[in-house]
């Protein structure tokens, strides 16, 4: 057995007891998630990317042997800082993802009780849909290369118009294409059916609220995903990092979610922090030849995580020390008072 086929047995396996924790110890049924909670779970995926980083640094020299034997030079531990990069990008991006989220939720009046359950099914959707995803794009990048150079510039028109966006123009989930489209080709009902995701009225069956909320989740991350994806392709070209990194990043958005629900909006430089990393992962897959030409793979892995991480935390803490923007002086921000 490959080092490749190793790292991906321990990956699967770990995933699946993940999983089997998370679902029958860390959820349940209608229950409403603490902030004590969240933190809790948040911590434990992680923990567990971290673990597996780690696990990467020790197959390593097997996983860099394999690659050069393939044709493809790579460092002893490049793989590894690689998938730590492309998780602290996925990660950020996750956060994106709570706004909308969010809107999504309270635009359809969702229960905090069904909040969990409802989470769960969208971000499995999710990573079924982004495994189909990454796999269609690793072929289609591997015929045609040149492809890289359009992620790039698709990259760096993202992070301008993200960088520019006029907040005003909020994203109202029953405009949404995805919505008008259940709308005309499946009976919905306004309700959410007591947690139900399909009830019968007048002896047909009809659809919730709450299987829209699901639907419009797995399809918002689909959205997202056109942006992270190509993003981790200009970290990485390895399938093992691109799938991973992805997968650790989703599941961990649940929790994040309650984890940041209430102090999402604190955040208002992030979206800034991550069109700036866009940017420049576009800018880097556009002059990829030039760069190759005068700094190595593993020091490329280096800048990349430097700035990511730069980026991120320095856009996190700019948001939590400035004033809200448009907000006057005397204004005093009534989310941050006890109650």
């Amino acid at each position: 057995m490959s080092a490749h086929q190793i790292v991906y047995l321990v990956f699967g396996i770990v995933l699946s007891i993940a999983l089997v924790m998370d679902l029958g110890l860390l959820s349940k049924k209608n229950k409403i998630i603490s902030i004590k909670s969240a933190l809790y779970q948040t911590f434990f995926w992680v923990s567990l990317a971290l673990a597996f980083f780690v696990f990467l640094l020790f197959e390593g020299p097997q996983l860099a042997t394999e690659n050069t034997t393939a044709g493809v030079a790579v460092g002893k531990y490049q793989l590894a800082f690689e998938f730590l990069s492309a998780y602290l990008m996925e990660w950020s991006l996750s956060i994106d993802n709570i706004f909308v989220f969010i809107l999504i939720f309270n635009s359809f009046n969702v229960q905090p009780k069904n909040y969990s359950r409802v989470l769960l099914i969208g971000i499995l959707m999710a990573i079924v849909f982004r495994i189909l995803f990454i796999t269609v794009g690793v072929a289609l990048v591997a015929k045609f290369h040149w492809l890289l150079y359009v992620f790039g510039l698709f990259l760096v028109y993202t992070g301008y118009k993200m960088f520019t966006s006029n907040e005003d123009e909020a994203f109202d989930p029953h405009e949404s294409k995805i919505y008008k489209l259940l709308k005309k080709f499946i009976p919905l009902t306004a309700t959410d059916g007591d947690g139900k995701f399909m009830i019968r009225e007048n002896g047909k069956p009809v659809y919730t609220t709450l299987f829209v909320v699901v639907v419009l989740l797995a399809a918002i991350d689909l959205v997202f995903a056109l942006d992270s994806i190509p993003a981790v392709m200009g970290i990485s070209r390895d399938p093992l990092i691109i799938y991973t990194s992805n997968i650790f990043a989703v599941l961990g958005l649940r929790s994040l979610f309650f984890l940041l629900r209430g102090a999402v909006n604190k955040f208002d430089y992030l979206q800034q922090g991550i069109a700036i990393v866009l940017v420049f992962i576009g800018v880097k897959m556009l002059g990829e030849h030039w760069i190759n030409m005068w700094v190595s793979k593993p020091v490329q892995v280096g800048i990349s995580l430097g700035v990511i991480a730069l980026c991120i935390t320095g856009s996190i803490f700019y948001s939590l020390f400035m004033k809200k923007k448009n907000m006057p002086p005397d204004v005093v921000d009534e989310s941050v008072l006890p109650k």
